[in-house]
């Protein structure tokens, strides 16, 4: 029977059961880039009583006889390859369409809405940085922590400690979620008008996407990957 504290970060929650996910999000409880704060503060911080939505989480994780994958027993090996698979494959594929759709939407709707011009600002200037983003990732940082793993002392990196990228990176993740929250205020929560096209409703739709994706990366990244690897960092050094 799972049982959870007010005091556990919300981080640590949906690491060790990642489908309550789901949760969080309709009740707008940032686990990614906030993971690290407790369920009672990041409770108190959207307005919702902890002791409630603690009630909530436990009956759905008690009632939820799903196998799920915890990406917290996986290697940082396969960790970074199942991120990499997934997360940035998603990306790579999504941003290039997601691009063509807002700046078609913004150019055929701007005049009768006009926040459409800052969604498209906002979206194209997010996607760029997140193609250098996963760049940086995907050469530097992942295959940095995949030597760490294999090699029995710590290796010599260019940039010192491991740790040095990792707060970049976390950096980065922190101004694509104030990305993230513009989108979802501008969009109304992506509700579009009802005098909205199939492709403005088309791009709404894959902002959720994209935005859902979003958190399950970020948290991935925060709360798994990158303290596990400082940890082993810290571990090898001594």
């Amino acid at each position: 029977m799972a049982t959870f504290q007010i005091s556990d970060t919300v981080g640590e929650i949906v690491r060790d059961r990642p489908s309550l996910s789901r949760l969080f999000e309709q009740a707008k409880v940032d686990y990614c880039c906030g993971g690290k704060k407790t369920l009672d503060e990041a409770c108190r911080n959207q307005g919702i009583d902890p002791q409630t939505f603690l009630a909530q989480l436990e009956a759905i994780a008690n009632s939820n006889t799903e196998i799920e994958m915890n990406v917290a027993t996986l290697s940082l090996t396969k960790l970074a390859d199942h991120i990499e698979q997934t997360h940035h494959a998603y990306l790579h594929t999504e941003l290039p369409r997601l691009e063509k759709m807002v700046t078609k939407v913004a150019a055929v709707h701007g005049e009768k809405e006009l926040r459409l011009h800052q969604i498209k600002d906002i979206f194209l200037a997010v996607s760029q940085e997140l193609e250098t983003h996963l760049q940086k990732e995907e050469k530097i940082l992942f295959p940095m922590i995949r030597q760490l793993e294999s090699s029995d002392i710590v290796p010599s990196f260019h940039c010192g400690t491991i740790a040095n990228p990792v707060h970049q990176m976390e950096f980065e993740h922190d101004e694509a979620g104030v990305a993230l929250g513009q989108l979802r205020q501008l969009t109304d929560n992506y509700t579009p008008p009802e005098w909205a096209c199939n492709t403005y409703r088309a791009m709404l739709d894959g902002l959720l996407n994209f935005e859902q994706d979003m958190h399950q990366h970020i948290h991935k990244e925060n709360n798994v990957l990158f303290p596990k690897a400082i940890a082993l960092e810290k571990i090898k050094a001594n």
